[in-house]
């Protein structure tokens, strides 16, 4: 199983998109400042994720929610998020 995930940095307020075969592995690493691109925003709250069976199929749902249209979709999809 692949997971693409978005975790909200509680330092800044702002998201992080990415995708994993290890969600709660790759968490952790995200909150023990081990990954370079959210080291200095951390800690983070896993606020969405999405499963798929195929590690290709995933790599394409990361890249779109990390356009415009993908934005748009997880500020509606996450409405009622503090």
């Amino acid at each position: 199983m692949y997971f693409v995930y978005v975790l909200k940095s509680l330092k800044d307020g702002n998201m992080y998109i990415g995708f994993t075969k290890d969600l709660e592995e790759r968490i952790n690493r995200h909150n023990k400042g081990l990954v370079n691109s959210t080291k200095n925003r951390v800690p983070f709250e896993l606020i969405y994720y999405e499963a798929s069976r195929n590690k290709y199929d995933a790599i394409h749902r990361e890249k779109y929610l990390k356009t415009s249209y993908g934005h748009r979709y997880l500020k509606n999809r996450l409405k009622n998020d503090a």
